[in-house]
């Protein structure tokens, strides 16, 4: 198991590319991602935690790490992020000397020493990343033992409508494939991270238009970065084709989107349980609201 869906892969040169572009207007048009954050860092006063070194992972244009930081003062606090336009973006209010640092480094590859991180806070930055068990591995080896891993992601309904208008158009890639909890949960655990809670909640937003929604996604940087899509411009036919079956779906409201968006919590294990590779998920423990 190494994808979300069998057979999709990302590029993730251009990934790093398309929001190394939306830094600068990022934080204008992640409206979702702002509702999320708020919700994620509030999940964090179920946990008794005291860290000395906090991992942003994902942190963009590093709206979380002040409230990161502010939550727990003694703490080092490490935004790092895949593309430096993401990072250079950060207000300079949010630049107080010594309050957190910026770091431009790979989800697969953090430059960070084993077992150094007390807490990794991670907004819906792995839905980008197409090999779970390889980050998940990642992660759990810089977290401490007992140290938290809290996380959103987007699941596989996301965008369900963009992507089935697209369907109706051609037969290439669009819309990039997610996790769903199973898969989560199961590279969680062959990670060696344990006691993971996965719970899903579900937001429907409503636009004008199906190329008002493109452009929002092309703002945040989330454009189509599938190994598989084609290079070359789409035909107009082929685009108005894709146009014409979304707005079969148009509301009162307006055209509707779907986000799937998936919360969990996990736990990095002693040394010596890491190798056993034995853990459960409790049913009761995978929920949707």
């Amino acid at each position: 198991m190494t994808t979300p869906v069998e057979g999709f892969a990302l590029d993730r040169a251009a990934l790093a590319r398309a929001f190394d572009r939306a830094g600068a207007h990022y934080d204008a048009a992640a409206a979702l991602q702002r509702q999320v954050r708020a919700e994620l860092l509030e999940r964090l006063r179920y946990f008794a935690l005291e860290p000395h070194c906090i991992l942003d992972l994902g942190a963009g244009t590093c709206q979380a790490a002040p409230a990161l930081r502010r939550r727990f003062p003694a703490a080092r606090v490490l935004a790092v992020d895949l593309a430096p336009g993401m990072l250079k973006a950060a207000p300079r209010s949010l630049w107080p000397r010594r309050r957190f640092e910026r770091i431009c480094a790979d989800a697969y590859a953090l430059p960070l020493a084993d077992h150094s991180v007390e807490l990794i806070f991670s907004n819906l930055m792995l839905q980008w990343c197409d090999q779970l068990p390889r980050v998940f591995r990642e992660l759990a080896r810089v977290l401490t033992s007992g140290g938290l891993l809290l996380f959103s992601s987007f699941g596989p309904d996301t965008l369900q409508e963009l992507r089935a208008a697209w369907a109706a158009a051609d037969a290439g890639v669009h819309v990039s494939e997610f996790a769903d909890l199973p898969l989560l949960g199961a590279a969680l655990m062959q990670a060696g991270l344990t006691e993971p809670v996965l719970d899903i909640e579900r937001h429907r937003l409503h636009y004008p238009s199906a190329l008002v929604l493109m452009r929002e996604l092309q703002r945040i940087g989330a454009r189509n970065a599938a190994s598989s899509r084609a290079r070359g411009l789409t035909s107009r036919a082929r685009l108005q084709r894709m146009l014409d079956a979304y707005e079969g779906l148009r509301g009162p409201a307006g055209l509707p989107a779907t986000y799937e968006v998936v919360y969990g919590a996990a736990f990095g294990a002693a040394a010596g349980r890491r190798a056993a590779g034995e853990h459960v998920v409790p049913l009761s423990a995978l929920r949707t609201r």
